[in-house]
């Protein structure tokens, strides 16, 4: 008995357990549907698009030139603009060399001018006389005639005056001056220094327009819809925007498009775009009076070709390896390729997988499968997918 009781117990108490475990109830079962991802979408629409093809360049001159002494001697005057940066007025004298040799070769020339029209005088008055002298000879020879002698004459009269007026350009080219607006930009000599004709006095650029050399892909020619070798119409061009930041602010300036090369650059497979400013350091300054100057580099957007009805979507909705994510009629996702034409910051053109009306997600989505479920609520421009959890996923 003092053993038996307790098996006794332990053994009841087994019983009980297990009958209360076969008439426990049967627990009510629930199928959950997962719950959705929430997501931004826009509605694809047929829109008239603007293309826009933003490429880079530095500015450069329209020219550039090297100031070179014509005729030798010493540098006797030096102007107050010949100094990097100066501002260059056209016919305006930046150096003056020595003139008293080109003076005196200048007399000398006239003098001798005088001595061959003398000579003239002489040549034509003994012709004169020996034409009478010889009236009543039959077929008088032309030196008899002193034909030759008054040709010889004429002919050093010529040389003559050539040779004063090759003093006197001598004599001008002393005063050595630029025929456009600029400014230099390095110089090479100073007063007092001894020159010799062929020597660089300095370099200059003019100012009345600028030239900007941009790279354009294949693509991009596509969206300008201009022929290889396209040359504008004199005023004419495609618009151009250029943009910098200089002196801590952001410059804008407006040009044009008015050629493109003729050939493609065989190391970089590029074709190259020259755009234009006219008067960049007067009238078409930026919106803050910053000229768009020689060197600088800068941004420019070219409006290109319009497209009409283009299929365009967000660029947030274009996602790697061309693909699209897009929330169907049911309210699943479907990851559709697509063709692009054309992308911009702003948005992209599709050619081929997509329809108007369709909704493309433009948020980002964790984990994307094919089927998930989604659910767009009503909305003009952006609809979004109700669901308990954030963007990213998280609840």
């Amino acid at each position: 008995m003092k053993y038996a009781a307790p098996v006794m117990m332990l053994g009841i108490g087994a019983a009980a357990f297990q009958l209360l475990q076969a008439t426990k109830p049967e627990p009510e079962k629930r199928d959950e549907a997962p719950r959705p991802v929430t997501v931004f979408v826009e509605e694809v629409e047929a829109a008239q698009v603007q293309l826009d093809v933003v490429t880079q360049g530095e500015v450069r001159s329209r020219i550039t030139i090297e100031l070179v002494a014509q005729v030798g001697g010493r540098v006797t005057a030096v102007s107050r603009e010949f100094v990097e940066g100066g501002m260059i007025t056209p016919g305006e004298t930046l150096i003056t060399i020595e003139d008293t040799d080109y003076l005196l070769s200048l007399r000398q020339a006239d003098a001798r001018v005088a001595e061959a029209t003398v000579a003239v005088e002489l040549a034509l008055a003994d012709a004169d006389v020996a034409r009478k002298q010889l009236r009543n000879t039959n077929n008088p020879s032309a030196l008899a005639l002193k034909k030759p002698q008054v040709a010889e004459s004429l002919a050093r009269q010529k040389a003559a005056e050539a040779d004063l007026e090759q003093a006197r350009v001598n004599l001008q080219r002393t005063q050595v001056s630029l025929p456009f607006h600029g400014r230099m930009a390095r110089t090479y000599v100073d007063l007092g220094q001894y020159v010799a004709p062929g020597t660089a006095l300095g370099q200059a650029f003019a100012t009345d327009r600028v030239e900007i050399r941009l790279p354009v892909n294949d693509a991009q020619l596509a969206s300008l819809g201009l022929p290889i070798g396209y040359v504008a119409e004199e005023g004419g061009g495609l618009t151009v925007e250029f943009s910098a930041r200089v002196a801590g602010r952001q410059q804008q300036w407006t040009g044009q498009l008015v050629r493109l090369d003729a050939a493609i650059d065989s190391n970089t497979r590029l074709l190259y775009a020259t755009a234009e400013l006219d008067d960049p350091y007067g009238e078409n300054t930026s919106q803050n009076g910053m000229p768009m100057a020689v060197g600088l580099y800068v941004t420019a957007r070219i409006r290109g070709r319009e497209i009409a009805d283009a299929i365009r979507i967000p660029r947030s909705a274009l996602r790697a390896g061309d693909t699209v994510y897009v929330v169907n009629s049911e309210g699943l996702l479907e990851i559709r390729s697509v063709e692009v034409s054309y992308s911009s910051p702003e948005f992209a053109v599709i050619d081929n997988g997509l329809g108007v009306g369709d909704l493309v997600i433009v948020s980002t989505i964790r984990n994307p499968l094919p089927g998930m479920a989604l659910q767009a609520s009503e909305s003009t421009k952006q609809r979004v997918v109700s669901t308990g959890k954030n963007d990213d996923g998280r609840g």
